[in-house]
């Protein structure tokens, strides 16, 4: 089991601020970095022939959150993980890491990063990790998604899943990033017509996911705020603690920050 080092001082411990869905700032390794920014209101959102629909206002806008060093964006293709208001905001934005699709449509100062591949923000090493938004054999309907795991000096290790629904990926993560204690999963057992099958981890599977990873501390993304995410916080500490994980979870509530 891993688990947070009480030589770690305060000063470098992660600490997260939840803002709805899977929107997040996280202050690590001296640095503050925006995961997913979305800023919209409760309402229908057309993505091609479909409509995803909001069913809350955004908890805080761009002028709560501070000064952010670099945005962490999964993927640009859906609005719920990147809203009208989080592409203004990474206009404005010093640097945002993405997949290379992304970097290439957006209108920001983007690095695009493939699977594995690594960049340093201040004293915090970045690196893509992967991720698959569906089933296998999915990924040209829902294109392409990436996680990131930050790493610091005498800090603890962060992974932020994405958009991610295969537990292979997951495995994979763990054996390269044997140490990570917190971990960001994104779940909600999201569904569209689109694809036959889940888009994100259910929250039996965050559970597993958590097991695989090695227990490290988790934090419930992406799982309030869309019509199309079927499972809700709720189920997420539910399974958790029918798999007898309950305690590595930590306090997502819209606003609240958490230390680890």
């Amino acid at each position: 089991m891993t688990t947070p080092s009480n030589d770690v001082p305060t000063s470098a411990r992660p600490r997260v601020l939840s803002l709805g869905g899977p929107s997040l700032v996280i202050e690590f390794g001296g640095g503050r970095f925006a995961v997913d920014p979305t800023f919209d209101r409760a309402g229908e959102y057309p993505i091609g022939s479909r409509v995803l629909t909001k069913t809350a206002d955004a908890r805080l806008q761009p002028g709560d959150l501070g000064r952010i060093d670099a945005v962490l964006l999964s993927h640009d293709q859906h609005p719920d993980n990147l809203d009208g208001g989080g592409r203004a905001y990474l206009r404005k934005a010093a640097l945002v890491v993405t997949t290379p699709l992304a970097a290439s449509r957006l209108d920001a100062a983007c690095r695009g990063l493939e699977p594995w591949e690594s960049v340093v923000i201040g004293g915090v090493t970045v690196t893509a990790v992967p991720a698959r938004h569906g089933p296998e054999g999915t990924e040209a309907a829902t294109g392409p998604v990436t996680g990131f795991v930050l790493e610091a000096v005498d800090s603890p290790t962060v992974y932020v899943s994405g958009d991610n629904a295969s537990l292979d990926l997951v495995a994979d993560i763990a054996e390269r990033f044997p140490a990570i204690e917190l971990a960001v999963l994104f779940a909600g057992a999201a569904r569209t017509p689109l694809v036959d099958g889940f888009l994100t981890l259910t929250s039996a599977e965050a559970a597993e996911a958590a097991r695989i990873l090695g227990r490290p501390r988790v934090l419930p993304a992406h799982t309030e705020g869309w019509a199309h995410f079927t499972e809700d916080t709720d189920a997420f500490v539910s399974a958790f603690a029918a798999a007898g994980l309950g305690d590595l979870l930590l306090d997502s509530t819209p606003g609240t920050r958490v230390s680890l």
